[in-house]
């Protein structure tokens, strides 16, 4: 199950660093990436996370090494990055880009955190 929330939330991340240079691209509205491609990303990193959850269920890993909570702080991460993605998507008309960054701190630190923890296994 931790490799399919790694292959999972990989796809989110793609998209989702697809989708940031597409939005810092765009010179006004109509050049901006399309709607649907910020709800795709958002059910994908949704169930990116669904699928950590349901692995951090599993058996403990990482603990020999220091590391055994990294699943579960990525997860957090996780869940608050789909929070301000969320807050991104109602306010995309005139949000400040300051969400957007945060939304991506949060989900590059999960990112990595939950990478170094797959590893372990």
């Amino acid at each position: 199950m931790v490799q399919a929330a790694v292959w999972i939330l990989s796809l989110a991340v793609a998209a989702g660093t697809i989708l940031g240079l597409l939005h810092l691209r765009a010179t006004d509205a109509k050049t901006r990436p399309p709607t649907w491609a910020g709800i795709a990303h958002g059910v994908v990193g949704a169930l990116g996370l669904a699928a950590l959850v349901l692995a951090l269920q599993g058996p403990p890993r990482g603990v020999a090494e220091g590391a055994g909570s990294f699943g579960a702080t990525a997860g957090w991460l996780f869940a608050a990055a789909l929070l301000t993605g969320a807050i991104v998507f109602v306010r995309r008309r005139n949000g400040p880009a300051v969400t957007t960054a945060i939304h991506a701190g949060l989900a590059i630190t999960g990112y990595a955190l939950l990478l170094a923890w797959n590893s372990l296994g």
